[in-house]
């Protein structure tokens, strides 16, 4: 009969259920599991949601948005962005900083006369928005493109950057892996990036919001977001919590096919976390907003995350991305970058304000 071994043999093995005898130890080379061994750790659990819950619900961050810089590579993805920002703009009465960013070398007879041609360019690239009588700043710049749009974010206070996620020439390729994940990594303002034009451009105001949260401070920052922009619309939102399984390849395991006591706790266990996380989402529901739903399911987090949006016909993703810095990588890689590549809606993702807020405290003060 196969046993238990790993994260879930320590937790069957340390996670004896009420009413039921320790269960003998499993030879594993992993130290004791301490899940279940706090007293009243439902009670715990269930405080601790209600904690966050409330100041979330209470702390909504309002959707207001001045000012959008839309870098460009003229491609047709970039074109598809350049509909998003000035649809964008046009709800919000926004005004929008197009930026086209020349990198080095140029060829020898650049000269002022091909930047005012590229300005032109830019220009017309956001004809939509100027059509619709939105004001449009287009801007070229000379060198990195990664600097040049984290720099002009900054100089011209953007509340939101938007960007395509598959460019195609000029701009170093607007692609993660390059410029886009670089300056997701490195932007202070919230950035829209939107999918190539296989998907059609998301209607305004939004009317299906997902919004994934791992209950980390970054991602309350996403869930409070998400509630006043589904306030604000009366849009159905839909807050999902991933719980990674420990099985990330077939073939799983059946209970059935267990010691009958480390079945019993697997069970116990799982019902719990659900359990659990489940009334940590609802917790952060208001009682006024009846169109946000809580879900819980299980399995890869990016997996889930785009089926769930796949299946909901969502027209916005919103995820909280913590540092964005190679200490984070293995959140953004795995699950920031995956849904930004894979989704057939825009994503927008935020940063936690409070925690940069206290990081430029840091810097200030050394």
């Amino acid at each position: 009969m196969p046993r238990l071994t790993g994260y879930v043999a320590r937790c069957a093995t340390h996670y004896p259920p009420s009413g039921v005898g320790e269960f003998p130890r499993l030879d594993t080379k992993f130290r004791p599991c301490h899940f279940a061994m706090a007293p009243s750790g439902e009670q715990v659990a269930t405080q601790k949601a209600e904690r966050v819950g409330t100041a979330i619900a209470l702390d909504a961050i309002e959707m207001n948005i001045r000012r959008i810089l839309c870098p460009t590579d003229f491609s047709e993805t970039s074109a598809h962005a350049a509909e998003e920002a000035a649809a964008i703009a046009g709800y919000y009465g926004a005004a929008i900083t197009a930026l086209h960013v020349v990198q080095p070398p140029m060829d020898a007879n650049f000269g002022v006369e091909s930047l005012d041609s590229l300005r032109q360019q830019t220009a017309a690239f956001f004809g939509v928005a100027t059509t619709a009588g939105l004001s449009v700043d287009a801007l070229i710049e000379v060198g990195l493109p990664v600097r040049h749009i984290l720099d002009r974010a900054a100089s011209v206070s953007a509340d939101l950057l938007v960007m395509g996620t598959h460019g195609a020439s000029g701009f170093e390729h607007l692609v993660l892996g390059s410029v886009a994940e670089k300056v997701l990594r490195k932007v202070r303002c919230p950035v829209l990036t939107v999918p190539p034009r296989v998907a059609t451009r998301s209607p305004l105001p939004f009317r299906r919001l997902l919004c994934a949260t791992d209950f980390s401070a970054a991602s309350a920052s996403a869930v409070r977001f998400a509630l006043s922009l589904a306030d604000e619309s009366d849009a159905c939102l839909t807050l999902l919590h991933v719980l990674e399984w420990p099985w990330h390849e077939p073939p799983q395991p059946s209970i059935d096919a267990l010691p009958p006591e480390q079945a019993f706790a697997l069970g116990m266990f799982r019902r719990e976390s659900e359990e659990c996380a489940r009334k940590q989402l609802e917790s952060m529901i208001p009682p006024t907003q009846s169109r946000v739903r809580a879900a819980v399911v299980s399995g890869t987090p990016y997996e889930q995350v785009l089926g769930a949006a796949a299946s909901e016909s969502v027209d916005l993703i919103v995820l909280g991305v913590g540092r964005r810095s190679a200490l984070d990588l293995a959140f953004l890689g795995s699950t920031t970058n995956h849904v930004v590549r894979a989704a057939r809606c825009p994503v927008l993702t935020l940063r936690d304000r409070e925690v940069e807020v206290q990081r430029d405290t840091q810097r200030v003060e050394r």
